[in-house]
């Protein structure tokens, strides 16, 4: 008698949630507190940093769009131990800059470390060990973005206050590699085929049920649910990254250093939340209309952070943002496995993903820019909520 391999499929959701940690940890919500350190401490300007900041992502969003190719050529677990390397090097090279143009020669390799480590490649170690349940595998994931967030907002405030910024990247580049590379050796290597079962521990009926991709990247940049998906995303993530940059630099002011880390803890929690409760409902009902309602709750949030002078206003302000901002990661993949065939979703993925960072990479800069220029956060917040609420009408409008 044989007994029937054991599903791996959430052993892999939980070390890509650690790599979500991580990546999101150092790649993303890093840079935030890289701006504030760097200006206070080195005395260079918010726009230069900012540009800085938006080559890091810049170069990013080059490579994710070839990234299923660097999957098939390296694997996904040699591609992941990669990444973690270069971000741990990258994180290094922030720290030790002492003139302003080292930080764009820093941002070429934490730039190729949050490439192979964030949101598509996420969901490549996640989509195929699942089908009906990857709303929940893929929240449960992405939810890592999230705690990244809450852990290293606040870590790097203390570690870089307590040990500076040389000791601190090191500590955490350090701590990176020594876990995410053996994770990546153990559960990363291998594919649902290889263990004899389909997507959510089903029994293999069809080795080839994947198939090849049917749509080239051409034909998916004239498709309008692959455009309506691309833009909507790119305007709530060119919002949300240029917010996210200057956060700490926003509230720093009228809440100190620690408080504003604390805010970014918060608003984090709040992502948590909001992604998993949208990953165990979301069920059957309509993705872009729940994408619609995220963008436009987001806008509000956003709209208290301009006004509000408060502490009850700006944590009213961070928890409506932050109830929305897992979501704009995690929904992408969802409606792509909705509306496009199986065998096309990682290169739909991947390349949305692609199309959004090379938008959203100019909004550090951007936002650097009209806050020198005004020396206020008043627009550039503005042009986020105006943004948030373009986004909500695009995605309506690519309903089949």
């Amino acid at each position: 008698m044989t007994t029937a391999p054991r599903f791996r499929g959430w052993s892999v959701v939980c070390v890509a949630f650690t790599v979500a940690v991580f990546a999101w940890g150092v790649g993303f919500y890093g840079p935030s507190v890289f701006l504030q350190t760097l200006h206070a401490t080195r005395g260079w300007s918010i726009s230069t940093i900012s540009a800085a900041i938006t080559a890091h992502f810049l170069l990013s969003a080059v490579i994710v769009a070839y990234l299923p190719e660097v999957h098939r050529t390296l694997g996904i677990a040699n591609a992941t131990i990669a990444g973690a390397v270069s971000s741990a090097i990258g994180v290094c090279a922030w720290a030790s800059a002492v003139a302003p143009w080292q930080l764009f020669l820093a941002a070429i390799l934490s730039g190729v470390g949050w490439a192979v480590t964030s949101g598509a490649a996420i969901n490549a170690m996640v989509a195929p060990w699942f089908d009906q349940d990857r709303p929940k595998a893929l929240g449960l994931a992405f939810n890592g973005a999230s705690i990244g967030g809450v852990i290293f907002a606040p870590l790097w405030v203390a570690m870089i206050a307590q040990l500076g910024f040389q000791i601190a990247a090191l500590t955490i580049g350090i701590a990176m590699v020594a876990v995410l590379v053996p994770l990546a050796l153990r559960f990363l290597g291998h594919d649902p085929n290889e263990h004899g079962s389909a997507p959510n521990g089903n029994a293999m009926s069809d080795p080839a049920a994947n198939g090849a991709p049917t749509l080239s990247r051409a034909a998916l940049l004239r498709d309008k649910r692959f455009v309506t998906i691309s833009l909507a995303f790119a305007l709530g993530l060119f919002a949300q990254i240029g917010i996210f940059t200057h956060f700490v630099a926003r509230l720093a002011p009228e809440l100190t250093a620690g408080g504003a880390a604390a805010a970014v803890s918060l608003t984090t929690i709040c992502a948590v939340f909001g992604r998993t409760l949208l990953g165990w409902f979301i069920g059957e009902r309509d993705r872009r209309i729940a994408c619609a309602v995220n963008f436009l709750v987001q806008a509000i949030g956003v709209i208290l952070l301009i006004l509000g002078t408060g502490l009850t206003a700006l944590a009213l302000g961070c928890v409506l943002f932050g109830l929305g901002v897992g979501n704009l990661i995690s929904l992408p993949p969802l409606i792509a496995q909705r509306e496009f065939g199986r065998a096309d979703v990682g290169t739909v993925v991947a390349l949305v993903t692609a199309i959004n960072q090379a938008v959203f990479a100019m909004a550090p800069a951007a936002f650097g820019a009209l806050r020198d220029a005004s020396d206020s956060y008043s627009i550039p917040f503005a042009l986020a909520a105006g943004a948030q609420v373009v986004a909500a009408l695009i995605v309506v409008i690519g309903r089949r």
